[in-house]
């Protein structure tokens, strides 16, 4: 078949192309540039006033009319791209807004888009209409909206995704469901809320090519190595700060007992490389599940600190800290955690080969891929 995967978060789109084309299908995927990760795409779609003299232009005509130069430079792009992106059997969307555009040309994007083929399927695995109503409404014990109403970050409100709380995303969200074939899951995060949803086909847990993911066994040292990635503009967001107190809080204990690195917003292929030599990844706060660093490195073998909530030990029948450490939302307990893997180093060992275990067996990138198939032809129009 041909398919077309349309956007790209955290490499998700590219595993899946992999799986599927070791299925024998073809395979494009079309993503704007997405910053300092750069990751890899097919068709590239340029954004041409994100720095210097055109970004102030394009946020000065922005203040004055309301017109957003950088969502029709996008959107010109992809109606020219008309011949490349038609005749497909499958169409998917990484997101509702895929393009980082105002509602209103993601709109006509999608229209565009959908007009051009059949079979269109959405995901859910990155802020949109429903997650962020649903986490709003403090459906969750915790969300990526609780570093926001306690009052952190708010200089980055956009990293958020409140404006999909808005009429123009909740038109653009009515817009899209009432097109598509079906929405998908990628994790627990996205499942819980679109369970009973009419359109929801299901949970498919992230592909991982663990065929490009070195497992290396921990060497235990005299010191143990705790790496904490950080992207600059989810600081708050992914409760890195929190991750901060607590390693200040290990340091004044054991600081001749561990080694702390510290990146910040490298592009995909150095981060990949940089967390080698760590016993230990910091990830993320406010999550029920795995996102995709946190995949990759328990592919590689790392003890992460991430989403492994109670929903979804539950899901997959596990036990807690076997596989994963559920990263609370409080300082003190991811201390405490930190330093009974720092006392009891026999642990780092038995969780980084579960992890990887876990990867190979639920996150297989090629069978990840046959679900999606599946899913797909058993919900064609």
């Amino acid at each position: 078949m041909k398919i077309l995967l349309v956007g790209e978060y955290s490499r998700l789109h590219n595993s899946l192309k992999e799986g599927l084309e070791k299925l024998g299908h073809h395979v494009t995927i079309i993503a704007p540039f997405d910053g300092f990760k750069a990751y890899s795409v097919d068709i590239l779609i340029e954004k041409k006033y994100n720095n210097g003299i055109k970004q102030k232009l394009k946020n000065i005509v922005y203040r004055l009319s309301g017109y957003d130069l950088e969502s029709q430079n996008i959107k010109n792009q992809i109606l020219q791209l008309q011949s490349k992106l038609s005749q497909f059997d499958i169409v998917q969307f990484i997101n509702e807004a895929p393009f980082g555009c105002t509602a209103a040309v993601e709109k006509d994007i999608f229209t565009a888009i959908a007009s051009w083929n059949n079979n269109i399927y959405l995901l859910s695995c990155g802020t949109d209409y429903i997650s962020i109503s649903y986490a709003n409404r403090d459906n969750f014990r915790y969300s990526i909206l609780t570093p926001y109403k306690n009052g952190k970050g708010k200089s980055f409100i956009h990293s958020y995704g409140l404006k999909f709380l808005t009429s123009e995303f909740k038109e653009l969200h009515e817009h899209i469901f009432k097109r598509i074939n079906g929405v998908i899951a990628s994790d627990i995060d996205y499942h819980l809320p679109l369970r009973n949803h009419p359109k929801y086909l299901g949970l498919i847990p992230n592909p991982i090519n663990t065929d490009n993911l070195k497992f290396e066994e921990p060497f235990l040292n005299s010191q143990i190595v705790i790496f904490h990635g950080i992207n600059s503009h989810n600081y708050f967001k992914k409760g890195n700060d929190i991750f901060d107190e607590a390693l200040t809080l290990i340091k004044q204990k054991y600081s001749e007992r561990i080694k702390i690195i510290t990146a910040k917003s490298l592009p995909y292929k150095e981060y990949i490389k940089s967390y080698n030599e760590a016993h230990i990844l910091l990830d993320q706060v406010y999550a029920y599940d795995q996102g995709y660093n946190a995949l990759e490195a328990m592919a590689k073998g790392k003890v992460v600190f991430t989403g492994a909530e109670k929903e979804w030990l539950e899901y997959y029948n596990i036990e807690e800290d076997t596989i994963a450490i559920n990263a609370l939302p409080n300082a003190k307990e991811v201390a405490k955690k930190l330093e009974w893997l720092i006392n009891n180093p026999k642990k780092i060992i038995e969780i980084s080969s579960n992890a990887r275990q876990f990867i190979e067996e639920e996150h297989n990138y090629i069978v990840s891929a046959e679900k999606y198939l599946n899913t797909w032809i058993n919900n064609k129009g």
